[in-house]
């Protein structure tokens, strides 16, 4: 890690969007209260109805539309959000669009990372539209913790890996994690450059865990910061699509543990970890 960045100190905030008209605005007029600082903020459109984005973007200063035209997934149209801000901007949230701020958050968020100098990604607490908080600082899913989660979390909600994995009965406080919610994160532009951003493999789901491993191997900590606290619609985007994407999530996860196990003694489990995440498909989509 180096001493000096070659960044300023700006924020920049990048959204990927996909059919996200009726949650852009919400999102863009309550980040106008979670900071006292200027930011700018770049929408990476995947995709949208014709004309909808740029009649909710247009007349805001600071806000740039960035129209991709095809769904290249979240991480890969995330990075192409980030290479949008020049070198004055330091400060890198990516977050989804159908949140909201609550007043103040990004300056909290933005206050914790002050107090971490080694911080790469620092995640603000979420809940839903209930108040129920969602999990979103967990530790990295071994290959154990992950079969025991991916076997029994729906048949046995409390069986001890997902709690285990999920990290959700303690009170929320400030803590490195293993990895943060992809819906919100704040980057240290630095530690997103040192690992490449998000790897592209990855279309949907894991692109978060796997980034937070890769910036935890790489020095950097993963920092939840539950002083700050977002409301997230959650599923927005997906709700049109859902056995697709159901069968994205697992091919990710396989993505994610057959990286952290190569070699031949790894196979047979491999195999095995394939077959039950099939199977688990075919259930949940039955």
């Amino acid at each position: 890690m180096t001493e000096h960045s070659r960044y300023g100190d700006d924020v920049g905030v990048v959204t990927v969007t996909y059919f996200s008209e009726d949650t852009i605005e919400r999102f863009l007029d309550t980040l106008e209260k979670a900071t006292e600082r200027e930011v700018k903020v770049v929408v990476a459109d995947n995709a949208s109805v014709e004309g909808a984005l740029e009649r909710v973007t247009a007349g805001r200063q600071n806000v740039q539309l960035l129209t991709i035209g095809e769904n290249v997934g979240y991480g890969a149209a995330a990075n192409r959000g980030v290479a949008e801000l020049d070198e004055r901007y330091g400060w890198v949230v990516v977050v989804n669009p159908d949140l909201e701020w609550e007043p103040g958050s990004l300056d909290a968020l933005l206050e914790v990372a002050g107090r971490w100098p080694r911080g790469g990604a620092f995640g603000p607490l979420i809940h839903d539209l209930e108040g129920t908080v969602y999990p979103s600082a967990r530790l990295l899913p071994s290959l154990g913790r992950g079969i025991g989660h991916a076997v029994f979390a729906k048949v046995w909600p409390g069986n001890p890996w997902t709690k285990q994995y999920r990290q959700e009965s303690a009170t929320p406080v400030e803590r490195v994690a293993g990895w943060l919610s992809g819906s919100c994160q704040l980057f240290r532009r630095e530690a997103f450059d040192s690992v490449g951003g998000f790897d592209t493999r990855y279309f949907m789901y894991f692109e978060d865990v796997d980034l937070g491993d890769r910036l935890a191997k790489a020095g950097w900590l993963n920092v939840y910061a539950p002083s700050s606290r977002v409301t997230h619609e959650g599923g927005h985007s997906t709700a049109q699509a859902s056995k697709k994407m159901l069968a994205a999530h697992h091919a990710s996860a396989y993505r994610y543990l057959a990286d952290r196990h190569q070699g031949l003694a790894w196979k047979p489990v491999l195999a095995a970890v394939k077959l039950g995440l099939a199977l688990r498909l075919k259930l949940e989509t039955r």
